[in-house]
């Protein structure tokens, strides 16, 4: 489990699907209202809060992105209470209760940083010829970034992806939006491929 701050009233966490099956949870199970899931949530805001200094009391949006063989993006944004004589919050601590707004999205991008260029174009050769479109690579923070977007892979040539994506980079908590946003663009389009054509 990861945490960042994204601002004030804002965090990241980053879930791998490790540390959702050791707490018994399947990733389905994130869209249902159970107790270990609301077991996780504490998990995830006692860890916000001895890291970051993030505490939660009053209403909480979490917006959940599952992203495939990486894990799951938790953004949790603290509500206002609104008041500043105290009294909302007094009612707030009465009930100990988040009150969750959760949104779930499922990405199907698979998005890997990489910390050198040479390490993505090492990649980018070996899984050449498992692609007929090559995605997006992006700068940001320091780290090359591959997006590659839904493929028609049987099972087993999606997990020989992953595993050798997974050798020379890392699955990354950062989305797509992220990286559109104040990313670089390396190469917009058919990356692998043009990668591969020019570096060998």
């Amino acid at each position: 489990m990861r945490v960042e701050r994204l601002g004030q009233d804002k965090i990241r966490i980053f879930l791998t699907f490790d540390d959702l099956s050791e707490r018994g949870i399947e990733k389905e199970d994130m869209w249902r209202d159970i107790p270990k899931v609301h077991e996780l949530f504490n998990d995830m805001m006692e860890q916000a809060y001895h890291e970051l200094g993030f505490e939660v009391s009053g209403p909480v949006a979490v917006e959940v992105f599952a992203l495939p063989a990486q894990g799951m993006v938790v953004i949790v944004t603290r509500g206002k209470t609104g008041s500043k004589d105290g009294k909302e919050e007094e009612e707030y601590e009465d009930e100990e209760v988040y009150e969750l707004e959760v949104t779930l999205e499922e990405s199907d991008l698979i998005i890997y940083a990489f910390r050198d260029f040479e390490h993505l174009v090492e990649a980018a050769h070996r899984i050449n010829a498992m692609l007929t479109n090559g995605g997006t690579a992006y700068f940001y923070k320091e780290k090359y970034h591959l997006v590659l977007e839904e493929m028609d892979l049987d099972q087993e040539r999606y997990h020989k992806l992953i595993a050798i994506l997974s050798e020379y980079g890392e699955a990354t908590p950062t989305t797509v939006y992220v990286l559109e946003e104040y990313g670089k663009v390396v190469v917009a389009d058919d990356a692998v491929k043009e990668i591969c054509r020019h570096f060998t």
